[in-house]
């Protein structure tokens, strides 16, 4: 009798944990299907809502602008509660004001236009934001003055090829307007980054 509830006991214990197995897989089969990513949400929202290529390309620019804003946003803060010199607590500074300023705007251009865009921190920004959050002291200056060269000089490649090849004029102005400051920054990030090699 003692065998037999124990045999009862070991065949149900299978029979759960099978079905918790399925229910796991069955949760992360559906998860795959929904990306958390705010930027992959963004870009399937707009694929769904433009048939056009052109739109799409242009809504393809405004969700990476975005995401450049959000990450500069999140990185100038950290700056300014990790930086060692005043020069990178500045440019974290004024990174947080101008990169806040062009989301409001872009944001605005964007629903104008039925265009999501991501609000929060996209999964690279993450990353990048992780990384940076990794190093203390004098290396913490150093890669975040070199993180913003990298940035900007990438940011202003995007920002000229949509200012003139975006499809909507709005868009390409905007993405005009912008080149000065994201140029600017790259001047600031430049003369930040020298200034660290010059740290003893």
């Amino acid at each position: 009798m003692i065998m037999k509830n124990v045999r009862l006991t070991a065949r149900r214990s299978l029979a759960y944990l099978g079905g918790l197995s399925l229910g796991l897989f069955i949760i992360h089969a559906c998860g795959n299907n929904n990306p958390d990513d705010p930027k992959e949400i963004a870009e399937e929202q707009n694929d769904e809502r433009f048939d056009d290529r052109k739109a799409e390309k242009d809504a393809n620019f405004l969700v990476e602008a975005a995401a450049i804003n959000l990450e500069e946003i999140k990185l100038g803060e950290l700056a300014q509660q990790k930086g060692m010199m005043d020069d990178t607590k500045e440019l974290g500074k004024m990174m947080v004001k101008e990169h806040t300023a062009a989301m409001k705007d872009l944001k605005k251009l964007a629903d104008s236009k039925s265009i999501t865009i991501p609000e929060v921190l996209t999964e690279d920004g993450q990353d990048a934001y992780d990384d940076l959050n990794e190093e203390n002291g004098k290396d913490f200056d150093k890669e975040y003055c070199n993180m913003m060269v990298r940035g900007h000089k990438s940011a202003i490649r995007k920002f000229e090829n949509a200012s003139s090849n975006a499809e909507d004029p709005d868009i390409r102005n905007w993405a005009t307007s912008m080149i000065p400051t994201l140029r600017a920054h790259l001047e600031n990030s430049n003369i930040c980054k020298e200034k660290c090699k010059a740290m003893k």
